[in-house]
């Protein structure tokens, strides 16, 4: 590989200026040549990217352009000064016996320096998708996943990156690949619940059927989401304890999700006894409308005599409430009964309950 020998001509100036000093001085003095000269290209093009690319991106709308340049710019300034030092090393000529190994090393930096602008790059993006999410939502979310998300980001990057190393530099990769697949089969089978886990994270994170500080219904537990994790999520239940369930279990359930409630459909029953007179049966349904609509944020849908039950003749009422919170809802039920139960004592119609008649027929006189 024939590199341009800045050494070389400094010598010859040196010969011809009759100044007689050792080959290698004029070797080290083009190396640091070509250091300095890789330093001012990197602080110029440091300088440039600071005073003119950071004030441009200032005049776009979004500020995802000023933070790439931001986290960028220092390791395209350390990218500069190693190529600068690569040409300098091979000016030395005592060096050459090791041109492989030192080009290889070099060459390794490079790549995964470059590999770390990449990463940088995610990390802007990822800060910026968390960002943009968290003002859809109106409030700050968990970012538990999204870091571990960013770090397998990164992962990916440098294995491509050293995978690229090994591809540039010759190495047959034929039997390391082979060896990967086998061992990552293993992997994943031993790993199986574990990843099953993990992806379901991302599904609930990238799909969102919840977030933090939702009021969900899973199975048969009830609860505020308090954490999301890589491997569970946490519950508050209503009765206080805490409720870890794996993330793999909470999809292959139905998920009630109360966040976007804005109003509650109620549907109760009433029953009466079968001897309440059929007059006061018909101003039931008026007794129950008039009793729902003296509460405030409530809209009565309906009001009728279902069906006769096994002990009892059952009214089925339903009504909206204005509100999604549960202790409005709960008081508002609460009058509804009390009301309900005043109602029916003034027009003394008796509520049912569990009963069972006997009818005992005595034998004939002549039996």
């Amino acid at each position: 590989m024939e590199i341009f020998s800045l050494s070389e001509v400094i010598n010859q100036l040196l010969r011809n200026g009759r100044i007689s000093v050792d080959p290698l001085v004029g070797e080290i003095i083009a190396a640091f040549i070509f250091f300095a000269v890789a330093v001012i290209i990197g602080f110029l093009v440091y300088h440039f990217i600071e005073r003119y690319l950071t004030k441009l991106a200032k005049k776009t709308a979004t500020t995802l352009d000023d933070e790439i340049i931001k986290n960028v710019r220092k390791p395209i300034y350390f990218l500069v000064m190693l190529v600068g030092f690569y040409e300098g090393v091979y000016q030395i000529s005592a060096l050459m016996p090791y041109e492989k190994e030192i080009g290889f090393g070099f060459m390794a930096l490079e790549i995964f320096l470059i590999a770390f602008i990449i990463t940088r790059i995610i990390n802007v993006f990822v800060a910026w998708y968390a960002e943009r999410k968290a003002k859809q939502a109106g409030k700050p979310l968990s970012t538990n996943i999204l870091v571990v998300f960013r770090k397998l980001l990164h992962v990916v990057v440098y294995i491509f990156a050293f995978i690229s190393l090994l591809v540039i530099s010759r190495v047959d990769l034929s039997g390391a690949l082979v060896g990967l697949g086998v061992g990552g089969i293993a992997i994943a089978f031993a790993l199986q619940n574990v990843l099953s886990d993990a992806f379901s994270a991302f599904s609930i994170y990238f799909d969102r059927p919840f977030e933090i500080g939702d009021f969900i219904v899973i199975g048969d537990f009830s609860g505020t989401v308090t954490h999301v994790s890589m491997k569970s999520t946490r519950l508050r239940l209503l009765s206080g304890e805490e409720l870890i369930v794996s993330n793999r279990s909470i999809l292959d359930k139905n998920i009630q999700n109360f966040r976007k409630l804005q109003n509650r459909t109620i549907v109760f029953k009433v029953g009466v006894t079968y001897d309440t007179p059929l007059e006061k049966l018909r101003r039931i349904r008026g007794l129950v409308t008039e009793v729902i609509q003296a509460c405030p944020k409530t809209k009565v849908e309906r009001v009728h005599l279902k069906t006769m039950g096994e002990y009892s003749l059952i009214f089925e009422a339903m009504y909206t409430v204005d509100s999604a919170d549960y202790a409005v809802f709960m008081d508002i039920q609460e009058q509804i009964n009390f009301g309900i139960l005043a109602a029916f004592q003034k027009e003394g119609i008796a509520l049912a309950y569990p009963t069972q008649t006997i009818q005992l027929q005595r034998p004939a006189p002549n039996a």
